[in-house]
């Protein structure tokens, strides 16, 4: 070791005095100075202990008494001074010693320890006091647990105990001293801190490690507490190696340590030793990580143990700490189960023109014969153990979950530069001149005069002239003496023929017979039981009752909704399944309510409650009635029904109910279908429920859930439509539920639908419902529903707004696989007249492209470009400044098919069509192929879009934001070594967010992001920002939740919200148009944006491009609420586009639930 002289100083204090004649000993070898260095490091000592300024001095910078003393004690054979240099170094590393930790191990500290505690072992007996002194200072230098490593604990610490030899040394100090309480305590925590690596771990149980920490262990006793939970603890750590584990359970130490727990718990009335409770539950919990251990705890009883001495503790909140970690060991052991499904496979199935080899599709449906792909016998619990020299186990908890965003990131610049890519010669591309004839048509003056419309008519095939049901309340049906709703109103019985659709008419009431009970104007659906129809008034059923259903009026309250003409374009919607039956709420429409939703206050326990409900299945099974009441995969058997069980059905326009299992009296376990032609994205849903009880809770649970996390995790709750509430004068979808949140089951996932990975599970979206009328049909959807036939309707109402100055045009860009219209629109104004001049000024307006719905499980997206619909068609003088400054082309619904047929994600190709851009096929994903070639055909005519926005709905955030694409924002992102020359970048892609910020209420500019990332580089904003050189090219997503900013912060969002976000869209490319004027736009960012210099500044901050791009990552902190996510859970990459991130959770918000802020290690 280095000798460092001393600085002489002459004002010195005493301690640096001793220090420097310490040293000067030292280096004189020749003479023995045993007596004088005793003396002065006993001086040393005494001033320690006696004078606090004095440790300072010893470790201040430039002192050099930390090498001084650590050189004595390397140097010195004399005992007592390594006792007094041993006791120094305890006083300096103890209070406020954490710098002085760092000195002493980064002089070699650790190593002089570890070496002297080897060589006093040598020559037996060893110094009691010395190990003391050894251990106790051991125990300060190295981590307690992996998490607790710092920059003043040493990394290598277990490293270096075990190339020392020094295990095995403290391993016999504790044979020997068991009942030597004042040395084996030390001893025991050192072995703590040699066990939390995993190669230390695994040598010390070879060496018997685990059958002395059960020699001390023991029953409820009040004496020796402090060594009963340092042992636990050693223990724990021990058991976190899977063969140590196995070690144990084979010598049978489950049952033992459960025992044990059961007598802490029995006699610790007082709660006074709950750490030790802690303690046992955590080896227990280590023992179950492998697969051994959990069957083990399942044959030792150890379910029912630890729920009922858990349910014991829920009334004392301070035992919180047991009941969530028993909760994991439960649900960790509970036995896997397989879906109750004959096939994960999608019910339903659609042929293909052709399949890609080696797709999603091929890979579905090239399954071997008699290959289960529901059943998975892989075990997600089961741990790797890889015993290397360096490896340490951490804990695999939410908070610590480390992402791979920043390895998604494009880094390549030449793949992040626009490149014009021509796929398709320009004579092939001369065909979609057709949606383009605005740029060549010849007005007449005429034109100028009426409206001017263009619209494809409808088709009138009579194949799709099928019976139509409309479901109706059952509340008035009954015996026939029961009173109807209405003296006057019969609705018909539920076992009549289905209805033809012809025979349904609306029929108004007379002026002045408004009911004054409802409020708004009612009027009457008469329904015709016959099939050739008949008169209004005076009809009759086969039994000879009138049947009428009385509803609203909504095309009083709706401008945009005509229940008559929903049906006449159902008439033309082609379903895989071939649907009969439309619900209630598209047929008669929603009206947005008046008043706000709150997010939901998350209830304290609301998760861990319903986990123990779970887990009552397996304690109790004789209670769990497991009957079927609804199975779209036998519907050729009845369903067997007492008239207790609710009535379930999905069988209309974008519904999604697999199947509906009734488990307890009122509590129903629902399975959703997959996307057609695929085996997962089950998050969409949207079904009918009919045959309930007022007053009556009933709990229901989505248990094939596929996303790690969910906004119904954060205040969002379910959507619910009731017909009764419908006709009494409130059409409205309302947000409902209660006890509402989002856990991983014990259901596992076949790695067939997980995509190769094994050990995955679902999730469960559980929610309480109370029905407030007898007998109701309600309906439960995901979201707002918004299908494909209401935006035929409303497509229809809309160009019936049309005015002298509206240009409207509405074709057909393709048919889809399914055989149903993508419609195109373009709007704009009309030339003020035929001169030449007001015609060249209408063709050189620039061109807007908007897009929605390429992902049908996000309906918000179909409200915001409703909004936008609406303003665009509007007579207000914005509106007309608006269309008279561009050329909208606008596909509203970018597929068709997945919306009608309840899809969540994909089309009938089984793909997500957002990652097709690149390389669409023409016969898989036409919609994409067609609406890529007209944007490359404009690009080709010199008409590239100013702005490109695809509208999306993000599942897992607040507020209204969008993604761009930005060279600059994604390189530095990455901190590579890019000089800003070489990044040259209009900024203009900024403007417009910004302006939305300025104007939309639920705009949040904060959670926008302009880094292109390599997942995304086939979606439809990276594609048309590279390919077609849109510079302005974004997605914009809307929260299915609420908004945490601005003047809606705290509510949950409606469609009135989500409509005025589309308006507020035309608004901003109002204002816009001002910033990309010739005039303006080489000024547009001095006067609106700084961001040059906001980049600048924040390149030196990490992951911040700047001060309002970052990498996607989720802002909500998961709900640390110990039983949200079990260790096992290992999130896997969600194949959600720009809608859905991959889970980044960040740090719990210190200002939610104090249940969750209360984090202990989850493994």
């Amino acid at each position: 070791m280095n000798k460092p002289k001393m600085a002489a100083e002459k004002s010195a204090s005493r301690v640096l005095m001793l220090l420097s004649q310490l040293e000067r000993l030292n280096e004189d070898h020749k003479v023995s100075n045993n007596d004088a260095i005793r003396q002065i490091t006993g001086k040393i000592l005494h001033l320690l202990q006696t004078q606090e300024k004095t440790r300072k001095e010893v470790t201040s910078k430039g002192s050099g008494g930390m090498e001084v003393i650590l050189s004595s004690l390397e140097n010195t054979q004399d005992l007592q001074t390594t006792l007094n240099i041993l006791a120094i170094l305890n006083e300096l590393l103890t209070v406020g010693g954490g710098r002085r930790t760092g000195v002493f191990v980064s002089k070699g500290g650790t190593a002089i320890l570890l070496q002297m505690l080897v060589s006093s072992s040598k020559n037996p007996p060893a110094n009691e006091e010395l190990m003391l002194h050894i251990h106790t200072l051991l125990v300060k230098v190295g981590p307690k647990v992996p998490s607790d490593i710092t920059s003043s604990s040493d990394r290598k610490f277990g490293v270096k105990s075990r190339l020392n030899g020094a295990l095995n040394v403290t391993l016999n100090l504790v044979k020997h001293n068991l009942q030597n309480h004042k040395l084996l305590l030390p001893c025991l925590q050192v072995l703590r801190v040699y066990s939390s690596n995993l190669v230390n771990a695994v040598s010390l149980g070879k060496s018997g490690a685990l059958e002395i920490m059960f020699e001390i262990i023991g029953p409820f006793s009040k004496k020796s507490t402090t060594l009963m939970k340092v042992t636990l603890d050693t223990l724990a750590a021990l058991l976190k190696s899977g063969m140590n584990a196995r070690r144990a359970v084979d010598r049978g130490y489950l049952p033992t340590l459960l025992s044990i727990y059961q007598d802490w718990h029995r006699h610790d009335t007082r709660h006074r030793h709950v750490v030790i409770r802690k303690s046992i539950l955590a080896c227990i919990k280590n023992l179950t990580n492998i697969k051994l251990g959990r069957k083990a705890f399942i044959d030792a009883n150890g379910m029912r143990i630890l729920y009922n001495t858990s349910t014991e503790c829920l009334a004392v909140r301070t035992l919180d700490p047991l009941v969530n970690t028993s909760s994991l060991i439960m649900r960790k052991c509970f036995p896997k189960n397989r879906l109750p499904l004959p096939t994960i496979k999608s019910v339903f199935h659609h042929q293909l023109p052709h399949i890609a080899a080696g797709g999603p599709v091929a890979q579905l449906y090239n399954q071997p014969p008699g290959v289960d792909d529901v059943v998975d016998e892989s075990d997600e619990n089961e741990a790797t153990e890889v015993d290397t020299e360096n490896e340490t186990e951490y804990e695999d908890d939410e908070t610590g979950h480390k992402t791979q965003n920043d390895d998604d990131i494009e880094t390549d610049i030449k793949k992040l530069r626009p490149i014009q890519v021509n796929t398709r010669p320009f004579d092939e591309l001369r065909a979609y001149e057709y949606f383009c004839r605005e740029f060549s048509e010849i007005f007449e003056d005429n034109d100028f005069e009426s409206p001017r419309s263009i619209i494809p008519p409808s088709s009138d095939n009579s194949e799709l002239h099928r019976p139509i049901i409309i479901p109706t309340t059952p509340s008035s049906l009954g015996p026939q003496n029961r009173r109807p709703l209405r003296e006057d109103l019969v609705t018909p019985r539920p076992d009549e023929s289905p209805l033809e659709l012809d025979s349904i008419s609306i029929s108004k009431r007379p002026e002045g017979t408004a009911d004054h009970d409802l409020v708004c104007s009612l009027g009457r659906l008469v329904v015709d039981g016959g099939v050739n129809g008949g008169s209004v008034d005076g009809l009759q059923d086969e039994g000879g009752e009138q049947a009428v259903l009385e509803v609203p009026d909504t095309a009083a309250l709706l401008p945009l909704h005509d229940p008559d003409l929903y049906l006449e374009m159902v008439k033309s919607t082609r379903s895989v399944p071939a649907y009969t039956e439309v619900a209630y709420p598209d047929y008669f429409g929603h009206v947005a309510l008046n008043l706000r939703e709150p997010i939901l206050e998350r209830v304290y326990g609301v998760q861990r409650m319903k986990i123990f409900q779970d887990i009552e299945r397996l304690i109790h099974s004789s209670d769990i009635l497991d009957k079927v009441v609804y199975d779209l995969d036998n519907q050729s058997c009845p369903v067997t029904d007492n008239g207790e069980s609710l009535k379930f059905n999905s069988k209309f326009e974008s519904g999604n109910l697999r199947k509906a299992i009734q488990v307890r009296k009122f509590e129903y376990d629902l399975i959703l279908n997959s996307d057609i032609n695929s085996n997962h994205y089950h998050q969409w849903f949207y079904f009918e429920v009919s045959n309930m009880r007022p007053g009556v809770r009933y709990r229901f649970n989505i248990i094939n859930c596929e996303k790690s996390n969910s906004q119904f995790n954060y205040g969002m709750q379910v959507l619910m439509y009731s017909v009764q509430d419908a006709i009494n004068g409130s059409p409205h979808w309302v947000r409902t539920g209660s006890d509402i949140c989002y856990y991983k089951n014990h259901f596992s996932r076949s790695s067939i639908a997980a995509g190769g990975q094994k050990g995955k599970s679902y999730f469960t979206l559980t929610f309480t419902v109370t029905f407030q009328h007898k007998d109701d049909v309600c309906y439960f959807a995901y979201h707002y529903p918004y299908t494909y036939s209401m935006l035929k309707m409303h497509l229809q109402k809309l160009s019936a707004l049309r005015t002298a100055q509206i240009y409207y045009r509405q074709d057909d860009l393709c048919e889809t696989l399914g055989g149903n219209s993508c419609p195109l629109l373009t709007i704009t104004a009309m030339p003020e007249s035929s001169s030449n001049d007001h015609i060249s000024q209408f063709r050189s307006r620039p061109v807007v492209f908007l897009s929605a719905r390429v992902h049908p499980g996000e309906t918000n997206s179909s409200w915001v470009m409703k909004g936008t619909l609406e303003f665009l068609m509007s007579c207000s003088p914005q509106a007309q400044s608006l269309r008279e400054s561009y050329i909208f082309k606008i596909i509203p619904m970018l597929n068709p098919d997945g919306v009608i047929n309840g899809n969540h994600r994909c089309s009938l190709s089984g793909e997500d069509l957002n990652r097709q851009w690149q390389s669409p096929n023409a016969e898989l994903h036409p919609t994409i192929y067609h609406a890529k070639s007209l944007l490359q055909y404009l690009r080709a005519t010199g008409r590239t879009p100013l702005v490109f926005c695809d509208y999306h709905g993000h599942s897992r955030k607040k507020n209204v934001f969008m993604y761009g694409c930005s060279i600059k924002e994604t390189v530095w992102q990455t901190n590579a070594n890019t000089s800003t020359c070489d990044l040259q970048e209009d900024l203009g892609y900024r403007t417009l967010p910004k302006l939305l910020s300025q104007m939309a209420p639920v705009f949040s500019l904060s959670s926008c992001s302009f880094v292109v990332e390599r997942s995304k580089e086939a979606t439809a904003r990276v594609v048309v920002w590279r390919e077609i050189g849109v510079q302005r090219s974004y997605t914009m997503e809307s929260t299915l939740c609420g908004c945490d900013q601005g003047k809606y912060k705290g509510l949950q969002i409606g469609t009135s919200e989500l409509e005025e976000m589309g308006a507020q869209f035309c608004l901003a490319l109002l204002r816009l148009r001002r910033y990309t004027s010739p005039l303006e736009l080489q000024n547009h960012n001095s006067h609106l944006l700084d961001t040059e210099n906001d980049l600048i500044d924040t390149r030196g901050i990490p992951n911040i491009t700047s001060t309002t791009t970052y990498v996607l990552e989720e802002d909500e902190a998961a709900f640390l609420e110990e039983v949200d996510y079990s260790a096992e859970s290992n999130d896997e990459n969600d194949p959600d586009l720009e809608p859905d991130l991959q889970d980044n959770l960040a740090l719990l918000d210190p200002s939610s639930d104090s249940e969750f802020s209360r984090q202990d290690s989850v493994n």
